[in-house]
């Protein structure tokens, strides 16, 4: 099934009862049904009972024999872990659904929620930055964080180390939102088992993914969106040229968001991306009034997407099945066990990087190519 980019001014009727939220689950959880999928499905058949229905011969059409829907014992389990985590699912449509998440595209069809859905009506910032940060990222993290909040902000972040964890504790009695790339019952990293532990009891952790789901490095991405698509703009510390943070600084210009950039050293790799950022267009920022101002200005524009810097990359082409097997194997053809430079790979396959990358990160994972030092790659087995 083509995973296509769907858009609607009229999103999917909220479930009203408990059956239509187990078919919504159980729709969404079903192989190759991702959330434009959904929407589609949704928008086609009107119901995901009509979809579920629907969906093996959607699949036969797409070249895939013998397709099953999810089981329903899957839902089932699914549902028991969010009971003994205390989690909440909010659909999207529903009135505790974040109004802001719910005006994109491809906001996510449902949320598990821990913790107080009530921030999801305030105001909210994003504030995320380098894993690695400096000791002066962590600093400006927290002020920006604790005086942001302050001012009746809530703190959006993603719960990982440096940045993100400063952030999240100096904002956990104003208000603070942790975006989970694993199920929302899932602590990554280990070390900040007690700081979500604490945002649970006073702010609120959320995940589109499934109870349990361990976080893999395809979840970072698509968690990404969802930190900069629940706030009017995002704030990047610090961030290498090519960097997670950069991901979500696109994200927020793709949402028509505000991006804000801190400016570092030039010498400082953990800089690179923010002083990119402000080169074509964010709004620098030495302190919460410089994000304040900006959006108390009604007539400020985000970032053009055209002046992007030339190391972020952008969102990848979709395709079906057979187009993303057959590039998959235009690449594997290519690489062999002698290391070949990806700038290289990606002119003998006369295509692009934003083509080629997201494929790439796919073999990866799945062990078939390798990554080395100095974009080198090579062919496993």
């Amino acid at each position: 099934m083509t995973e296509e980019h769907y858009s609607s001014t009229h999103p999917p009727l909220p479930p009203t009862t408990e059956d239509d939220r187990f078919s919504w689950l159980r729709l969404l959880r079903s192989r190759r049904v991702g959330v434009s999928t959904f929407h589609r499905l949704m928008a086609e058949h009107g119901s995901a009972q009509n979809a579920l229905a629907a969906l093996p011969e959607v699949a036969k059409q797409a070249g895939m024999e013998a397709y099953e829907i999810c089981p329903a014992g899957v839902i089932e389990a699914e549902l028991k872990a969010a009971k003994a985590a205390s989690a909440r699912l909010l659909c999207l449509g529903e009135a505790d659904y974040p109004a802001i998440l719910a005006e994109l595209s491809d906001a996510p069809p449902v949320l598990w929620t821990i913790g107080d859905v009530s921030l999801f009506k305030r105001e909210t910032i994003s504030l995320v930055g380098a894993r690695n940060a400096s000791s002066l990222g962590t600093r400006m993290a927290r002020a920006l964080a604790h005086d942001l909040g302050a001012k009746g902000l809530v703190i959006v972040s993603g719960l990982a180390r440096g940045v993100d964890t400063a952030a999240h504790l100096a904002s956990l009695k104003t208000g603070t939102v942790a975006v989970m790339a694993g199920g929302v019952d899932v602590i990554y990293p280990s070390e900040n088992t007690n700081l979500a532990r604490d945002i649970a009891e006073q702010g609120l952790r959320v995940s589109e993914q499934p109870m349990g789901m361990q976080p893999m490095a395809r979840h970072f991405p698509r968690r990404n969106r969802i930190i900069s698509g629940l706030s009017r703009g995002v704030v990047v510390v610090e961030a290498a040229s090519k960097s997670g943070s950069l991901i979500t600084a696109l994200d927020a210009l793709d949402q028509g968001r505000e991006v804000f950039a801190v400016p570092g050293h030039p010498f400082d790799g953990r800089a690179a991306g923010c002083n990119l950022l402000i080169r074509d267009g964010a709004t620098l920022v030495r302190s919460a009034e410089d994000v304040l101002e900006a959006l108390l200005q009604p007539t400020t524009k985000p970032m053009e997407q055209d002046s992007l810097p030339l190391a972020l990359p952008a969102p990848p082409d979709t395709r079906n099945l057979h187009e993303t097997a057959a590039l998959h194997q235009q690449i594997l053809d290519r690489l062999g066990p002698s290391p070949m430079g990806e700038d290289q790979l990606i002119r003998d396959l006369k295509s692009t990087a934003r083509q080629v990358n997201p494929a790439l990160t796919l073999l990866e994972l799945d062990g078939m190519i390798h990554r080395q030092p100095g974009g080198m790659l090579s062919r496993i087995g």
